[in-house]
Formats: structure tokens, C-alpha cells, sequence
């Protein structure tokens, strides 16, 4: 007697299986970053620490693990290939997104987390310690009164102002040197076309994030000498 073929396992049944960390550490390689299994129990710490927070705070509409998961933490990773040099700032942070995740996935260099919000600063002060990061610093200001000696080498913002808004913001940090990042979803046709005078586009590229069925894309602009 001829059996039946084994039905296959689908991806979802596969996926099933795996615990969250698992799931980090394998999506992330999809992204092309590298964690460790203590890089993924730091960014989960992360989760869970913004999720005890939440209860009173209101840091973060999104709330289930693996929501958060997709939407905060393989969503900060997505742009790791789009850094360049030592500095980072990371203009509206929030809770501490990009930020917080591309420290752990970065420790070779040194992030500024800037919020005008004092409650997610604590937040992300509080996260720091919690992580051990010693490669981050927290800023409770807004991006535009800010001097910094030097200018930073990557300035990164996710769900951001319109761009021709959100320039003007982050110049003061950004020199003809830096690499100015903003973490769009469709690419934003109307508004690059709209770029303030002393920009320009250095690429648009598109971003796929496992498990985040959304439009993604990572615009990267510099300051004209």
C-alpha cells in the first residue's frame, strides 16, 4: 500500500516553533546584522522593560511582543548598513527607536538619543542602565537648539517630520560631511522634490522587514558644502 506524501511543514508552522529570540536573531540575519544570543536578550529586555513602562507612561501604541518585535526592533535594524562612521544622533528617538537598537547591534560607536519628551528620555535613561550600554547617551532637548562640537558622522530620524520640515531641524547636527538618514514608508515622491535649498539626495532605498507588512524605505540626504 502507497502511504501519502508527508505534507510539508509550512513557514508559518516553522516559525511557530521558534522562541522570540530565535526569531530576532534569524530575521535580523535577513537584514544582514549579526546578533548574538545576548544582543537578542538585550533588545527583548528592551521590549519587556517598554512594556512594563507603557502601563503607565504611554511610551508605544504597539504592545504585543511580537509587535513589537517587527514594528520596533527589526524596523530600527533595518538602516544598520546605512550608518557610516563613529557618531550617531538619533533626532526624536522616542522610546529609544532606532536608537537603542542600533546601539546594541553597533557597539563600535557612540550614540546620542535626542528627545524634547522628558517621560520617553526616562524611559531611555532608564533602558541604558537596564542594558548595560555604554556606548549611549540620552539628550532631553530639542534637536534644533542643540550645538554640538562636532558634527555628527550619521544623523538618523524614524517616523518623521516631512522632510522639507524635518531639515531644518536636524542641520544644526548634520556638516557636509554626515550622512542624514529619515526612516520614511512609501517613498516620499512629493517631498523630495520639495528638499529645502543646501541639501541633497545621496539614495532612496527600500527597506524589507520580516514580519512587517508595510511599505518601508530609508531616504539618505546630505547638507551642500
Amino acid at each position: 500500500m502507497i502511504k501519502p506524501a508527508a505534507r510539508r511543514p509550512s513557514l508559518r508552522s516553522k516559525e511557530s516553533v521558534l522562541s522570540l529570540d530565535q526569531r530576532l536573531i534569524a530575521d535580523a540575519a535577513v537584514l544582514g546584522v549579526t546578533l548574538t544570543p545576548e544582543d537578542a536578550a538585550k533588545l527583548l529586555a528592551l521590549t519587556g522593560e517598554l512594556a512594563e513602562w507603557n502601563r503607565t507612561h504611554n511610551l508605544t501604541a504597539i504592545t504585543a511582543p511580537e509587535a513589537m518585535l517587527t514594528h520596533h526592533l527589526l524596523d530600527s535594524l533595518s538602516v544598520v548598513a546605512d550608518l557610516v562612521g563613529e557618531t550617531v544622533a538619533d533626532v526624536g528617538t522616542g522610546a529609544g527607536f532606532p536608537g537603542l537598537p542600533l546601539a546594541v547591534a553597533s557597539p563600535g560607536r557612540q550614540f546620542t538619543l535626542i528627545d524634547s519628551t522628558g517621560k520617553k528620555i526616562r524611559f531611555v535613561e532608564h533602558a541604558i542602565g537596564r542594558l548595560k550600554l555604554t556606548n549611549v547617551t540620552a539628550v532631553h532637548a530639542r534637536s534644533e537648539s542643540l550645538r554640538p562640537a562636532q558634527p555628527f558622522d550619521t544623523v538618523v530620524a524614524r517616523a518623521c517630520a516631512p522632510l522639507p520640515r524635518l531639515l531644518p531641524f536636524v542641520a544644526p547636527l548634520a556638516g557636509p560631511e554626515s550622512r542624514v538618514l529619515a526612516m520614511k514608508g512609501r517613498i516620499p515622491e512629493d517631498e523630495l522634490a520639495a528638499l529645502p535649498r543646501g541639501w541633497s539626495l545621496e539614495y532612496v532605498r527600500q527597506l524589507h522587514v520580516p514580519g512587517l507588512d508595510a511599505a518601508r524605505c530609508v531616504v539618505a540626504l546630505r547638507r551642500q558644502p
